[in-house]
C-alpha cells in the first residue's frame, strides 16, 4: 500500500466527508423530491458507458468500460447506482403504502412489480458491463428492502425459496457441468475460470487462482498479532483495492481482523437501531438497503480472500482503495445523517423510554 495511494485515499475521505455533510444538511423529505431525478441522470450516465466509444473520457480499465475520467478523478458510476438504487426503491415503497389502504395479495403484488420496474433498467445496463459482482449487490439490496416493505410472506416465502434453489442448482451446474452452464446461462470464460479457481486455487496458483493463493498465505502468516505496518511479504497485485483485508490478516493478524469485523458489527448494530426505531417507511426502507449494501459486501470481500466465496470485484466498505466507492458509501453516510439529524426526537425518546422502563 505505496504512500501515493494513501495520500490519494486521504483526499478521497476528505471529499467524502463533504459530501455527506452536504447531503445530510437536506432533510429526508427533500432528498425524497428529488430521488428520481438523480436516478434517471446515473442511468443516462450508465447508458453512455455503453454507447460511447472508448476514450480519454471513458476509458477501459482492467478489461471493463465502467468509469467516466476527466483528468487526476475517475467516476464509477455503477458505484453511485447502488445509493440511488437504495432511495428510489424506497420511495416506491413509501408511495405504495402510503396509498394503499386496503392491503392484498394484488396491492403485494403490484408493490413488487413497482420494485422490479424501477431495477430493471440499472440491473440490465450493469449486466451489459459483465459486471456481475454490482448486479448481486442489486439483488442483496432488493431482497433487504422487500422484507421491510409490507409485503406477505405468503409471497415472499416462495420468491426466496425458488431463489435459493435455483442458486443452489447454479453452484452445482457449475461444480459438476461447467460447460453446461457455460453454454445455456451464458457465463463468460473468465467468470468460469474464476469458479474453478475458487473451488481448487492451489490447481490454478500461476494462473487464475493467483490471487486467491496469495491472499490465503498472506492471512495465514499473519498469525496472531501480525508482521506489523508495511511489514507485509507476500506479494498481492493490486492488493490496496479488493484485496485489502489480506494485507489486514497478515499485517495486524487475527486480532486486527477481528478488531475490524467488530467495528462493522457496531455499525450494523447501530443501524438496525436506527431502523427499528424509525417509523418513517422511506427512512426504515433505506436504513435497511443500506445494511444489505454493507453487510453483502462485507460478507463477499472477506469470504472471496479466505475462499469462502469466489472472487469478484466487490471492494471492502471504507477501507479499499478507490474514490467512486467511498464517495458512494459516504453519499448514504449523507442521508442517514439527514435522518438522523432531521428527526432526532424519535430516537431520543426511544431511548429514553426503554431506560425508563427497564430502571
Amino acid at each position: 500500500y505505496s504512500l501515493d495511494f494513501g495520500v490519494r485515499q486521504i483526499f478521497y475521505y476528505i471529499l467524502g466527508a463533504i459530501i455527506a455533510f452536504m447531503i445530510m444538511l437536506f432533510s429526508p423529505k427533500k432528498i425524497r423530491n428529488y430521488t428520481y431525478t438523480v436516478y434517471i441522470i446515473f442511468n443516462i450516465l450508465l447508458f453512455g458507458l455503453i454507447l460511447l466509444p472508448e476514450s480519454s473520457i471513458t476509458p477501459v480499465i482492467n478489461g471493463a468500460k465502467s468509469w467516466y475520467r476527466f483528468g487526476p478523478i475517475s467516476i464509477q458510476p455503477s458505484e453511485f447506482m447502488k445509493i440511488v438504487l437504495i432511495l428510489v426503491i424506497s420511495k416506491v415503497v413509501a408511495q405504495h403504502n402510503r396509498f394503499t389502504f386496503n392491503k392484498s395479495f394484488q396491492t403485494d403484488v403490484m408493490l413488487l412489480l413497482k420494485i422490479a420496474g424501477v431495477s430493471f433498467v440499472p440491473i440490465a445496463l450493469i449486466l451489459l458491463q459483465n459486471d456481475l459482482g454490482t448486479t448481486l449487490v442489486f439483488l442483496a439490496i432488493i431482497a433487504g428492502i422487500v422484507i421491510v416493505s409490507g409485503v406477505t410472506w405468503k409471497i415472499l416465502a416462495p420468491l426466496f425459496g425458488s431463489a435459493i434453489v435455483l442458486g443452489g442448482s447454479l453452484i452445482l451446474s457449475i461444480i459438476y457441468k461447467p460447460s453446461l452452464i457455460e453454454n445455456v446461462a451464458g457465463i463468460k470464460t473468465y467468470q468460469l475460470g474464476r469458479i474453478n479457481s475458487w473451488l481448487d486455487p492451489y490447481a490454478y496458483s500461476s494462473g487464475d487462482g493467483f490471487h486467491l493463493t496469495e491472499s490465503l498465505k498472506a492471512i495465514g502468516s499473519g498469525q496472531l498479532i501480525g508482521k506489523g505496518l508495511n511489514n507485509g511479504e507476500v506479494y498481492i497485485p493490486e492488493n490496496h483495492t479488493d484485496f485489502i483485508f489480506s494485507v489486514i490478516g497478515e499485517e495486524f493478524g487475527f486480532l486486527g481482523s477481528v478488531i475490524l469485523l467488530g467495528v462493522f458489527l457496531l455499525l450494523l448494530l447501530h443501524l438496525i437501531r436506527m431502523a427499528m426505531n424509525s417509523d418513517d417507511l422511506f427512512n426504515k426502507s433505506f436504513i435497511i438497503g443500506f445494511i444489505s449494501l454493507l453487510l453483502f459486501h462485507i460478507f463477499q470481500n472477506i469470504g472471496m480472500t479466505i475462499q469462502l466465496l469466489p472472487i469478484t470485484g466487490i471492494p471492502l466498505p471504507f477501507i479499499s482503495y478507490g474514490g467512486s466507492s467511498l464517495w458512494s458509501l459516504m453519499s448514504g453516510v449523507g442521508v442517514l445523517l439527514s435522518i438522523h439529524y432531521h428527526t432526532p426526537k424519535k430516537y431520543n425518546d426511544e431511548a429514553t423510554t426503554q431506560k425508563r422502563t427497564t430502571s
